[in-house]
């Protein structure tokens, strides 16, 4: 390949090939719960371009492929929500996933608002997923019963464990 993965801000014109590779990432969580009708796979362009304008998005490119992306925000209470981690599932376990996240927590601190704790959640099968974020500091705070078959598991991790990361 001989290129190098480039993490920096999406923008509005990176909306059709995050909505592809949410939906490319999304298919194996659907598969293992069951359930097809998940929001990351029924989003549409239009309600992912909003978000992008409302949220701090990053991707991953491989040349001029989205490979990776995240998101999240800062809310009133200080904390930095991140969602829809995803990595194109030919670039998984090489480290992406756990680069995005560590962007995106710098990111939310540098955007100048207080963050107290950075929060994400997963399904209860997506051991992967748990994995990677226990490796990156998050612990179980809570595991809330969506429904017969899925389970979320809340996580979070203090932001001042970032702060001493990055210093």
């Amino acid at each position: 390949m001989g290129m190098s993965v480039i993490i920096s801000a999406a923008d509005a014109e990176d909306a059709e090939q995050i909505l592809k590779l949410q939906y490319l990432g999304y298919q194996a969580e659907a598969e293992l719960y069951g359930d097809w009708a998940i929001e990351p796979l029924t989003q549409s362009l239009e309600s992912l371009r909003a978000e992008l304008s409302e949220q701090h998005a990053l991707v991953a490119r491989l040349g001029d492929e989205v490979v990776g992306t995240v998101r999240g925000h800062v809310d009133a209470d200080g904390i930095g929500r991140i969602g829809r981690l995803v990595v194109h599932p030919r670039m998984q376990r090489h480290g992406l996933g756990g680069r995005l996240l560590n962007a995106l927590e710098r990111r939310l601190v540098e955007d100048g608002r207080p963050v107290t704790a950075y929060r994400l959640f997963t399904g209860h099968r997506s051991l992967g997923n748990l994995r990677l974020y226990a490796r990156q500091g998050y612990r179980q705070t809570e595991v809330e019963q969506v429904s017969s078959r899925l389970s979320f598991v809340h996580l979070e991790k203090s932001a001042a464990s970032q702060l001493a990361a990055t210093a």
